[in-house]
């Protein structure tokens, strides 16, 4: 008998139905623009705004998955509220931008936005940016990296020398429980630190929920060398 669950992976389209978007930008070219590729996505386009309390009035209670956000609306609103606003309704924030706006988009990254897409970016670019979001993931990219290098404070989440210690250990790819033994502490003590760790690259905008990410958190913070060890040791 064949497996139902791999019959069910194999079909697309109900996956991508399930994807609901919306879209807030004061251009309305830019939201019909959004709203055709949505929909030949064969995503579910709800609703869209110019601002961000016109499109949560318009939701009226209703959910989607991803909010497409763009940060230069000109309503005089404040990044960070605008995100918020937004996050209160269940949905992830997708920001779309243009690419030097980056001390905006640092602070909706903060706010707890999802992930950037330039608005220079390819229609299919785009679409699959909102699938990522929708899947509740954290959109890692240039325009990203690029908000997070553009200022040091912001890349680096405050680890205390202890939390440092276990990062560097865990991320270098030693088991929990050996972590632990190497710094003399019970395993339990390392998990706490490693959640503590967690915590805080979440309160920066920068979730690690893998061992990957954290690996990437540790070279970006240069608790741990990458392939570009001299800037990570100039930080």
């Amino acid at each position: 008998m064949a497996d139902t669950s791999e019959l069910a992976g194999d079909t697309a389209a109900p996956t991508a139905l399930r994807v609901r978007v919306a879209a807030v930008d004061d251009h309305e070219s830019v939201r019909l623009g959004l709203r055709a590729a949505c929909l030949d996505a064969g995503y579910e386009f709800v609703e869209e705004g110019a601002d961000v309390d016109s499109l949560v009035a318009a939701l009226n209670g209703r959910e989607v998955d991803v909010v497409v956000l763009d940060l230069s609306l000109g309503d005089g609103s404040v990044v960070t509220e605008n995100v918020k606003k937004i996050q209160a309704t269940g949905a992830g924030v997708l920001v779309h931008s243009i690419a030097d706006r980056v001390a905006s988009v640092r602070e909706a990254l903060a706010a707890g936005a999802a992930g950037v897409i330039p608005k220079s970016a390819a229609t299919q670019t785009v679409m699959a940016a909102i699938k990522t979001v929708a899947g509740g993931e954290v959109l890692n990219n240039l325009e990203w990296a690029s908000a997070i290098d553009a200022d040091a404070d912001f890349a680096k989440a405050q680890l205390g020398r202890r939390e440092r210690d276990v990062l560097h250990l865990y991320a270098s790819g030693l088991p929990l429980k050996m972590v632990a033994l190497q710094l003399g502490i019970a395993a339990s003590t390392a998990r706490e630190y490693l959640d503590r760790i967690r915590v805080k690259y979440v309160e920066v905008g920068r979730p690690a929920p893998t061992k990957v990410d954290l690996l990437r958190r540790a070279v970006e913070d240069g608790i741990l060398p990458g392939l570009d060890s001299d800037s990570a040791d100039e930080r």
